[in-house]
């Protein structure tokens, strides 16, 4: 016998998690001051964070961009104080992308925002039995984003 009649068909789930998910990110993101940075500027910071130093033509092929797009994107990353340039070690003719100490320490404290948010909005507004229900399902959601 199949409990299709009482579980919800993939295609509900997957609208309900997509609109649950997009409005988390939002909140999130509303946490940390992310000052007037564009969505590609935010990309590239991440990108060097994750990634390490890079140059700015590896960054627009990574990005998808004229490199011409991804030279304002940077330019503007410098102007902040977010990014530095270094001549590349391997080839001189090359300037090496990294993030600045400042940018460092504005990620950190931007993730630090965000996770003291939700832990508090967790704690606020589920009981000790609904967060025993969350943690339960994060292998659930896991399954789905890992490979």
């Amino acid at each position: 016998m199949s409990h299709s009649s009482v579980e919800p068909p993939a295609a509900t789930l997957a609208h309900r998690l997509r609109r649950i998910v997009g409005k988390l990110k939002r909140r999130l993101r509303e946490q940390a001051d992310v000052g007037d940075l564009t969505p590609s500027q935010t990309s590239v910071l991440l990108r060097l964070e994750k990634d390490g130093p890079a140059t700015t033509s590896g960054l627009a092929r990574l990005e998808g961009m004229r490199p011409q797009s991804m030279g304002a994107v940077v330019a503007a990353l410098e102007s902040a104080g977010l990014l530095r340039g270094a001549p590349d070690p391997a080839d001189r003719r090359q300037t090496l992308l990294s993030l600045t100490d400042q940018c460092r320490t504005w990620i950190s404290e931007g993730r630090a925002a965000r996770q003291d948010w939700l832990a508090r909005t967790i704690g606020d507004r589920l009981s000790p039995s609904e967060q025993a229900q969350l943690l339960a399902a994060i292998p659930l959601l896991e399954q789905l984003v890992d490979e």
